[in-house]
This record gives structure tokens, C-alpha cells and sequence, in this order.
């Protein structure tokens, strides 16, 4: 099946000072985004969306990963990472939700940037011109507060009502003044006994 893309934006969001203080390195946060038709359109409520996943999801990971990667450098400077999709009005949630919430796209970005952890993600609904929020985390270990980064941008014209957008982002650094701590702190001054954050991962399994 044809993936319909209409376009593809990219978001730079590079930080030099916050809090009036200087950051030690800019924090460099960077988001790519696919918009295209919305593959369910016009079909009523469709009970088997895996075809669809199992065809585009993978088509949809090759596009926007290399290009991410192209934007930040390299594979090693992404350190934070995370995923969003909207869909337009006429769509289910479940309709965006449908390419982020697989395997099959998830661990072509998972390995192309040597992540373990899981990616944080939002998954909504809303017209041309909603704010797109890709929440991000430390790509091996997800107990790493300091890169607990949120990138936000709109697209003017997209989501059109029968149109998904997907994004990923990534960070390079963590918060410019990063000084709440960590779970791993937290855990300690509280007498928890201590849990990795690194086993937050998702194994491949596929291939494409």
C-alpha cells in the first residue's frame, strides 16, 4: 500500500541561555514530522487495523528516522528521545495511534540511535494547526530526570481532517540547569530499595 505523504516539516529548537544563566552546552532539540492521508479514511470503523501497521509503520520509520539523524549529527549526540502522532478530525485516535504503538516502528528508531528504553509519547486529536508535544527521556535509561525534555511545534496546515501526522524527536543534552534530581536519588533519601530504569526495553523482533 502507498503511503500518501503530503509533506514533511522539520523543528529546531537550539537553547542558550535559561534562567538568564548560560547553559554549560546548548540543549538542541529536534523533531521531524510525516503528514500524510490518513489510510482509513472513508472506510467506517475498520476492526482490523494490523494490515495497515504491519505495510506503512515500517515504510513510515525509514523515512523519518535517517532524517532526524541527518538533522542532529549523528546516531551517538541523540541521548533523549520520544514520539507523537495526531490525527485530523475525521480519524479515530486510534488511527495515529496505530503507528506509534508498534514494534514495527518503534525499534527502527530504537536501533538506529542504540535506545533500550521505551519511547514517551502523546497521542491525540485535533485540526490544522494543533500544538504537536513529543515528551522525551534518556534513550537506555528512563530513571534519568535530567532528560525529562518536552519539544512542542505546530504545523499550520496539518493535520487536514482526513490526515495523520507521526514525530519523532530527539535531544542531545538534558535540561540546561538540570537540579531536581533522580529517581535513583529519590529512592535512597526514601529508603526504597533501588530499581533500574535501564530494563525499559523492547526487544527486535522484526525485520524490514
Amino acid at each position: 500500500m502507498e503511503l500518501k505523504l503530503r509533506k514533511f516539516n522539520k523543528f529546531v529548537d537550539k537553547t542558550f541561555i535559561e534562567g538568564g544563566k548560560e547553559a554549560k552546552d546548548p540543549v538542541l532539540l529536534v523533531s521531524v514530522a510525516a503528514v500524510f492521508e490518513n489510510p482509513w479514511k472513508d472506510k467506517g470503523f475498520v476492526e482490523d487495523l494490523k494490515p495497515i501497521i504491519l505495510d506503512l509503520a515500517p515504510k513510515l520509520g525509514a523515512i523519518l528516522v535517517p532524517e532526524l539523524v541527518k538533522e542532529i549529527g549523528s546516531p551517538e549526540k541523540i541521548l533523549a528521545y520520544g514520539k507523537a502522532g495526531i490525527v485530523g478530525l475525521n480519524g479515530e485516535i486510534e488511527h495515529a495511534s496505530a503507528f506509534i504503538h508498534t514494534l514495527r516502528f518503534g525499534n527502527i528508531f530504537r536501533d538506529a540511535v542504540g535506545g533500550t528504553s521505551y519511547l514517551s509519547f502523546t497521542n491525540t486529536r485535533g485540526p490544522a494547526g494543533s500544538k504537536i508535544s513529543i515528551p522525551m527521556m534518556h534513550k537506555t535509561d528512563a530513571g534519568l530526570r535530567p532528560y525529562y525534555l518536552t519539544h512542542e511545534f505546530t504545523i499550520h496546515d496539518a493535520p487536514f481532517d482526513n490526515e495523520i501526522v507521526i514525530a519523532i524527536g530527539g535531544a542531545t543534552t538534558g535540561r540546561a540547569h538540570a537540579r531536581t534530581g533522580d529517581r535513583y536519588q529519590d529512592m535512597k533519601e526514601m529508603g526504597i530499595e533501588p530499581v533500574s530504569y535501564t530494563h525499559l526495553t523492547l526487544p527486535t523482533i522484526y525485520s524490514v
